[in-house]
């Protein structure tokens, strides 16, 4: 017998409230489930269209483009424009006179921690490809 979920069931699994994922299956984003009403149950299917539905809104994907690409379009990510009143929090690293390196965190996906040691092996190999000692001014 194939996974089956009770719509609460589904909607714990991906974490998403009742109401969104009965308006991405009035939308057409989600396939309908079987049965009707209380007794509907939602397959893998649906549960992994609601994954893909939550990553790419957490991306900053309108949902018009996730149709497109639950429809079957290249998932390529086009880069998204800076509009204006968009506020950046960035980090810039000084490595050497005359090289930064400047990473955008939440862009680039990366937890604080992340960054730090992104940063370390920067200098790193910077220090390696130069013959230059860690620290060195």
């Amino acid at each position: 017998m194939a996974t089956s979920y009770l719509l609460s069931e589904l909607c714990a699994l991906v974490d998403f409230p009742v109401r969104t994922v009965r308006y991405y299956v009035q939308q057409g984003l989600v396939d309908r489930p079987e049965g009707e009403t209380r007794a509907a149950r939602y397959g893998v299917k649906q549960l992994e269209q609601l994954q893909l539905i939550k990553k790419w809104t957490t991306a900053g994907l309108s949902l018009d483009r996730i149709r497109d690409l639950l429809n079957g379009e290249e998932p390529d990510m086009p880069a998204r424009g800076r509009r204006r009143g968009t506020l950046e929090v960035v980090s810039r690293l000084t490595i050497a006179d005359g090289v930064e390196l400047v990473i955008e965190p939440s862009r680039a996906g990366l937890t604080p921690e992340q960054v730090r040691e992104f940063s370390r092996q920067v200098m790193s190999l910077y220090d390696q490809v130069t013959g230059q000692p860690l620290g060195a001014a």
